[in-house]
């Protein structure tokens, strides 16, 4: 028996009776305290309904005025948006104009090149499409470049893609055609580019085509010509392609295609064809100037081969001269550099851009000078001294020859090119009646060549000193620039353009290199060169003049004491010439010239200029060789070996003098067989 007895607890039902009439009570309470309206709920309920019915309706109106105003009153500005993602119109490049030269050998010409053109994606780094395509193609851009079209390609429209190599090589393209699923933004275009197969032999005639620059673009906006290089890459820069740049280009087209998101092109819905450049055929012949460039070799200078009658230049050369092509495909800075630190200049054309003191191949045109304002006569003697002093001056300006030439007249001076004869011309005429007479002869101005790189050269006046020195012109000034020395420049273009008047008995003509232009789509019909209105004739009292002038220059090529007779000694036809030795520093009082002692660079500079046949002359040669010597000795030679060139085996057959050869005697000069 336990020691404890539980005790047995009453087992309590879970819901008392008490509880469940206090739970009855509550209840019934709350009933009565809220009694149920089923009509406010009714109400309350359609209410609701209305509501959230209007709210949808109104947002089906809203949706239905947005799709109506998308798709009924914007549909055009949408559809052109839409289009602008799926349609690109591609402006067409006209075909550059071809230049040839008299005899149609092309100078100029397009050839087809193959560009690799990247259209920048926001989906794709063009940093990596283009650092890898530099190692796949080897195309050895530097790090700067490739930044720059990063650069430009974060500045492109979305479709205009931007230039990473523009001329690939066909291995290049087999390379790319293999891996180009890499890149789907990248596409090879085709497109005609510049090429001149004479490379440096007619550069500073032809000039060249080179990338449009902002300058360009300022210039072409400013002239409203912008539109029509759209798409173009390249423009004149020098030459006859910047002085015909309107007739050359052509006029632009376009392409409409319809592209996919990564800028290819799928197809072509409408084509524009554009008008391609005009031809030009230049006055050059390219054996001519070919011939010019193996006669100078290595000697720095330039020859000017013009036809006197019509002003038609048939040779232009400066030397040294470069390779236009390095210009056209874009030239690395290396090579630029080299081109400007050249000590021989290549850059500058020295037939247009080049100073020089004309030295004696003046005295003909003072000549003109002298007799027409009637300060010497044909056969008005002068005693040549060895030297020539102003009144009352100490200072000696020397002649040539050191013992002096003895009794002169006008054609002996020129003959024998005598200083002292033109020291004293130059000192009676003054400077201001000699600045005219050189005015009028193109001294210190343009040409009027076709093309824009052409300097002024230097016609001396009072006002030009004071303006350029703020000195007084004083009389030691004067009597230099009577042997084409002091302060007198020129270029050897406006010597030439000088003495083709001389060779015309006065009648004007304009150095020009175009003979015609041609429309390709229309080659019968040529535009040929119309020269601008100028006078026409050099007016003089004496037509006589020109006759005692260039009789004067026959005697140089065919007298017996003839500075350039041993040059041109049994040639086939009778020329007129005159030679001139530049100093290019001067020589104290009382020294000799030694060239020996001297740099290369300070010896005299050699000119000649020559015309044949004399009485209707063909051909006009202008030769100036830089620090080469003697005229006579140096540069006559080349002059005589370019008209021989051009008379006898170029044109053969032609004019080459009157048919009866009769002696005639010019004064002091002697007697002479005149042909």
């Amino acid at each position: 028996m336990s020691l404890f007895r539980r005790k047995k607890k009453k087992e309590l039902p879970l819901f008392s009776e008490r509880r469940r009439k206090k739970k009855r009570r509550r209840e019934v309470g709350v009933g009565e305290s809220k009694k149920r309206n089923p009509e406010a709920e009714t109400s309350l309920f359609h209410s609701r309904i209305i509501i959230c019915t209007g709210i949808s309706l109104l947002m089906i109106a809203v949706l239905f005025c947005n799709l109506y105003y998308l798709q009924v009153i914007s549909y055009e500005s949408y559809q052109t948006r839409s289009n602008e993602n799926r349609l690109k119109v591609v402006p067409v490049v006209p075909s550059r104009g071809i230049i040839y030269d008299r005899n149609h050998v092309v100078l100029a010409d397009n050839r087809p090149v193959y560009h690799l053109v990247l259209y920048p994606n926001k989906e794709i780094n063009t940093r990596d499409s283009i650092t890898q395509l530099s190692k796949l193609l080897r195309l050895d851009l530097s790090e700067k470049e490739i930044n720059n079209l990063v650069f430009q390609a974060s500045t492109r429209k979305r479709f205009s893609g931007i230039e990473i190599s523009d001329l690939l090589t066909e291995e290049q393209i087999a390379a790319f055609s293999v891996h180009s699923y890499r890149f789907p933004n990248v596409q090879v275009v085709a497109s005609l580019k510049r090429f001149y197969p004479f490379a440096d032999i007619v550069t500073h005639a032809i000039g060249y085509v080179s990338r449009i620059n902002q300058a360009d673009v300022d210039r072409l906006t400013a002239e409203g010509k912008i539109d029509n290089y759209e798409g173009s890459l390249e423009i004149g820069k020098l030459g006859v392609e910047k002085f015909y740049e309107d007739e050359l280009h052509g006029k632009t087209g376009s392409r409409e295609v319809e592209v996919n998101s990564h800028g290819q092109v799928i197809r072509t819905l409408n084509y524009n064809a554009p008008d391609p450049g005009n031809d030009i055929t230049v006055s050059i012949d390219i054996r001519l100037q070919y011939y010019i460039q193996e006669l100078l070799g290595s000697t720095r200078g330039a020859v000017v081969a013009i036809e006197p009658s019509t002003g038609e230049i048939l040779a232009m050369y400066s030397n040294p001269s470069y390779d236009p092509n390095l210009f056209v495909r874009g030239i690395r800075s290396a090579e630029y550099q080299r081109l400007l630190n050249n000590p021989g200049h290549p850059l500058i054309n020295r037939v247009t851009q080049g100073g020089y003191a004309p030295a004696s191949t003046v005295k003909p045109l003072l000549c003109i000078m002298g007799l027409n304002e009637k300060l010497v006569t044909p056969l008005g003697s002068y005693f040549g001294k060895p030297s020539f002093r102003l009144p009352n001056s100490s200072h000696e300006f020397r002649d040539w020859r050191p013992w002096g030439h003895g009794w002169l007249d006008l054609y002996r001076a020129i003959e024998i090119s005598a200083d002292t004869y033109f020291y004293d011309l130059a000192f009676r005429a003054g400077i201001g009646t000699i600045h005219d007479y050189l005015d009028r002869f193109g001294f210190g101005k343009r040409t009027g060549i076709d093309i824009k790189e052409e300097s002024l050269g230097i016609n001396p006046s009072r006002d030009w000193k004071r303006a350029r020195f703020n000195q007084p012109w004083h009389l030691g000034d004067t009597v230099p620039i009577g042997i084409g020395q002091g302060y007198w420049t020129t270029t050897l273009l406006q010597l030439i353009k000088a003495h083709m008047t001389l060779a015309n008995y006065g009648e004007k003509r304009t150095p020009h290199l175009m003979r015609n232009i041609v429309d390709p789509s229309k080659p019968a019909e040529e535009l040929d060169y119309v020269s601008e209105e100028q006078p026409p004739v050099f007016e003089v009292n004496d037509p006589n003049y020109w006759d005692v002038c260039r009789a004067g220059m026959y005697l140089v090529v065919n007298g017996p004491e003839g500075t350039g007779r041993r040059a041109f000694f049994g040639a086939k036809y009778k020329a007129a010439g005159k030679s001139g030795t530049a100093q290019v520093v001067s020589v104290k009082q009382g020294e000799k010239y030694n060239a020996a002692k001297l740099k290369v660079e300070h010896r005299d500079n050699a000119l000649f200029v020559a015309y044949a046949p004399f009485v209707h002359p063909r051909i006009l040669v202008g030769v100036i060789l830089e620090n080469a010597g003697g005229g006579s000795a140096k540069a006559a030679p080349v002059a005589r070996a370019i008209i021989d060139k051009y008379l006898l085996e170029l044109y053969p057959g032609g004019y080459m003098g009157e048919s009866t050869p009769h002696m005639m005697k010019f004064g002091i000069g002697g007697t002479v067989m005149v042909q």
